[in-house]
């Protein structure tokens, strides 16, 4: 499956890809993947939680305790915890956000599902949120999963990637547009 898949590939890629047919065995792709977003979400907020997994100065053991520690407060076990103590022990976690990434991308095309990375300059409501859903199923024909990120820089709009393709109606984008067309005739 790894290989069928470019974006699953190299170290990142053999993790998940193990983690994703022994979750998909135990019939528990959905609570591996809530697990596993759950983590990714702690080391989204928390910088010594990054510090810890990317820092090459923290031995295997002193990071398999903190380690543990994270996911007994987060509430995180089975296998998706077996899996990071794995990482750990292996001297692997540097690579946990793209073995992630990986695992999830595994998961939607198991589902049929496509994944759009979305950037918008404020939080969408849940009703544009559907409507973009909506849109993109319509596209794609098949169910879409959003990737949100909020970047107040793009002023305005939005920037949807979907797989090979992107669209960028950003405010940003377009002011730059006219400002370089106003060179040229300048």
């Amino acid at each position: 499956m790894a290989a069928e898949d470019p974006s699953v590939s190299g170290v990142s890629g053999r993790y998940a890809t193990a983690l994703f047919e022994l979750a998909r065995d135990e019939k528990s792709v959905d609570a591996v993947k809530a697990d596993l977003d759950k983590f990714n979400a702690l080391l989204d907020e928390s910088a010594d939680l990054k510090r810890l997994v990317r820092s090459p100065v923290f031995g295997a053991d002193v990071q398999l305790k903190a380690l543990n520690a994270v996911l007994d407060k987060a509430g995180i076990a089975g296998v998706a915890a077996n899996v990071l103590r794995v990482l750990t022990a292996n001297r692997r976690l540097f690579a946990v956000a793209d073995v992630i990434r990986a695992f999830n991308a595994l998961v939607a095309k198991y589902k049929g599902e496509a994944t759009a990375d979305v950037t918008v300059a404020e939080p969408l409501s849940d009703k544009n949120l559907d409507a973009l859903k909506a849109s993109l199923k319509t596209v794609t024909g098949k169910d879409v999963a959003l990737n949100v990120k909020v970047d107040p820089a793009i002023i305005g709009g939005l920037v949807v990637k979907l797989g090979s393709r992107m669209i960028d109606s950003s405010l940003r984008t377009k002011l730059n547009s006219i400002k370089h067309a106003m060179k040229e005739a300048g």
